[in-house]
């Protein structure tokens, strides 16, 4: 399951009515928190699913870190807790390595991916 920040804003920057839109996103992505509070979803998800309830809850904790500013990104770079990431051509450098965006080494994906998991007990 792949998830990855994006990019795009709208102006909204309140996490309690997250809009979520449908739209084609990048191969393996899934989900996208914006920076704005708006969630986009990949429109092969189907309406409805258990995988769209768990790619609702991932991007809404990104969207709620994002909100409180634990975490915050641009087009070079990753925030999370006050430490910045670079971030380039799909990847981000952490722990002195370029890992692809979406991995379940980085702790804010961890924070997410802990939110998800619980949609089906899985932890």
């Amino acid at each position: 399951m792949g998830f990855k920040l994006g990019s795009e804003t709208r102006g909204i920057k309140s996490s309690k009515d997250t809009p979520i839109f449908r739209k084609k996103l990048e191969k393996g992505v899934l989900g996208e928190a914006n920076n704005d509070g708006s969630i986009f979803i990949s429109k092969d998800i189907k309406p409805g699913s258990m995988q769209e309830k768990e790619v609702v809850t991932h991007e809404s904790k990104h969207a709620k870190d994002m909100a409180s500013g634990k975490l915050g990104y641009g087009d070079d770079h990753v925030r999370y807790n006050g430490k910045t990431y670079h971030r380039e051509k799909g990847k981000i450098k952490y722990n002195g390595k370029w890992i692809d965006e979406g991995s379940k080494e980085f702790p804010w994906e961890k924070a997410a991916y802990k939110e998800s998991d619980k949609i089906n007990n899985k932890k």
